[in-house]
């Protein structure tokens, strides 16, 4: 059986809507896991500094050493929670395309993992962006295609059209 799923797409895409849909749908439970839960458990001190995480005001985002090695232990430590027997939904953002899919496959090796391409156009994201109020303007358009590259995925949903549920169900289907 599918022992993680792996949602990768840019900011604003749709990713924690469909993340909550699948939680719902799936029929056990799943915990839900991403790149913004790291961020949040960072000290403040990090989230603006060359060695942390730096979020510029055109909404390009940076990371460095400290950053990667927390990254780092924190991939590692999901995947021991799914050797443990948890299901984890990881919702991420692969800023560094493919290279960051293989720290993840890397980590990941030996579990069942089903790879989730979730795509927006660009303008779309942008819009929901704006909505949320709590991104920086910029993040969801500069990071609509760049997260894809190199990419490889079992499945892809868009979420331009098509709505979370829906966009799970698909998901869901696919879990095994």
């Amino acid at each position: 059986m599918t022992e993680v799923i792996v949602l990768n797409g840019g900011s604003s895409s749709g990713k924690s809507g469909i993340v909550r849909c699948l939680q719902a749908v799936l029929a056990d439970p799943w915990l839900a896991l991403g790149t913004d839960t790291l961020v949040e458990a960072m000290p403040a001190s990090m989230k603006a500094s060359d060695a942390g995480i730096e979020f510029a005001l055109d909404g390009e985002v940076s990371v460095g050493p400290e950053f990667r090695a927390l990254e780092a232990a924190w991939i590692e430590g999901v995947a021991a929670m799914a050797r443990a027997g948890a299901r984890v939904i990881v919702d991420e953002v692969f800023l560094g395309g493919a290279a960051s899919q293989q720290r993840w496959q890397k980590a990941l090796r030996d579990l069942r993992v089903l790879w989730v391409g979730v795509r927006c156009d660009s303008a779309v994201a942008a819009g929901r962006e704006v909505a949320r109020g709590d991104r920086v303007t910029g993040m969801a358009a500069s990071q609509a295609d760049v997260v894809h590259r190199g990419v490889v995925y079992d499945l892809e949903v868009d979420t331009t059209h098509a709505e979370s549920m829906e966009c799970a169900q698909v998901i869901a289907a696919h879990v095994r």
